[in-house]
């Protein structure tokens, strides 16, 4: 057990604020696999204060995933602790917490995300300003810095914690990296070593081992892990294994990649409705086929899908199809 504030969290495995991804269907698949901590997709302070349907849909919280952590963005004070505020006294989230890491140019544009990495007076300023109005515990996501020449990661976690600041996961990389180039883990061990709030480690964590050797190089208290389980839920469930015990749990068969892919889409449908649920898992179901084989043959038609029967008959089909070939595979090395 560990804490941010107060709240407690099971284990060391936290699901990243991925945007697109991270709503209520998916969220609740990666607490049933065992994250000790799942982080809504980030949503606009403005959008929150406007109060239209989508955004409120996005605020929504199942009971089932808790502790939840709700992400906010924006760059400018009074619209922020605004939407902070609403997000205190309006859902049942756990933790509040400020996106300082979203590079994207739409969102650096508008002085937030990532923009905050070159000035860490803001940081304290913004952090300060959240913490005095809410009750919930608030943390910031962050990356190491703007580019290898501006990295302000040790006093831009300071600042966060001189603001009240209960945590802060840390993204090894810049905003000129995106996503491309490795993750400097080392940096987010000098973080951990310059405050004494809670420090979560993010990048490159694409195995349990590689939670296991973050863990390790850093010492920070828990991992974030985003891309990896995208399609692979087991991803989270393994790690967890393999930090508690130290045993590595099996990949799943075929069949029960789909069987997920399918109760994800079910779970779409019931906050999208169908039209709009098989369009968005289109792209989640080509990242549960990932490493299946010959899973590219069925692409085109994944993306052609209109209906849920249709697109849960196009998986559970294809799985037979793989299994079936794994046992001829194996009766013929026989």
């Amino acid at each position: 057990m560990w804490k941010i504030g107060n709240v407690e969290l099971k284990n060391q495995v936290v699901l990243a604020p991925m945007a697109g991804v991270c709503n209520p269907a998916f969220r609740l698949i990666a607490k049933e696999f065992g994250a000790g901590l799942v982080c809504a997709e980030m949503v606009s302070d403005k959008a929150i204060l406007h109060g239209n349907k989508r955004t409120k849909e996005m605020l929504f919280v199942d009971e089932r995933e808790k502790p939840l952590s709700l992400q906010i963005v924006g760059g400018d004070r009074e619209t922020l602790v605004g939407a902070a505020k609403v997000v205190d006294q309006c859902t049942n989230a756990d933790i509040i917490d400020i996106n300082m890491g979203c590079p994207v140019p739409k969102v650096v544009n508008n002085d937030s995300g990532a923009k905050w990495l070159l000035d860490p007076n803001k940081i304290y300023e913004m952090v300060s300003a959240v913490v005095e109005v809410v009750d919930k515990p608030v943390t910031v996501k962050m990356r190491i810095g703007w580019d290898e020449d501006h990295i302000y990661a040790i006093e831009n976690a300071q600042a966060v914690e001189r603001a009240g600041g209960s945590g802060i996961a840390v993204h090894g990389r810049t905003r000129v990296q995106m996503y491309k180039g490795k993750a400097d883990w080392n940096i987010i061990r000098d973080v951990k070593q310059a405050v004494s709030i809670p420090v979560i480690g993010n990048g490159d964590v694409a195995s349990p081992e590689d939670a296991r050797k973050m863990l390790d190089l850093t010492g920070c208290d828990g991992v974030m892990i985003g891309r990896a389980a995208l399609g692979n839920p087991w991803m989270l469930y393994r790690t967890v294994e393999y930090l508690t015990n130290g045993t590595l749990a099996p990949d799943p068969s075929a069949s029960e990649k789909m069987r997920i892919a399918i109760l994800h889409m079910d779970r779409l449908v019931a906050l999208r409705g169908e039209s709009v649920a098989v369009r968005e898992m289109r792209k989640h179901a080509a990242w549960y086929l990932k490493g299946l084989r010959n899973s590219n043959i069925i692409k085109d038609a994944v993306n052609e899908q209109e209906t849920r029967d249709g697109m849960a008959n196009l998986l559970v089909g294809f799985a037979e199809q793989v299994e079936k070939s794994e046992a001829d595979i194996e009766a013929k090395a026989v």
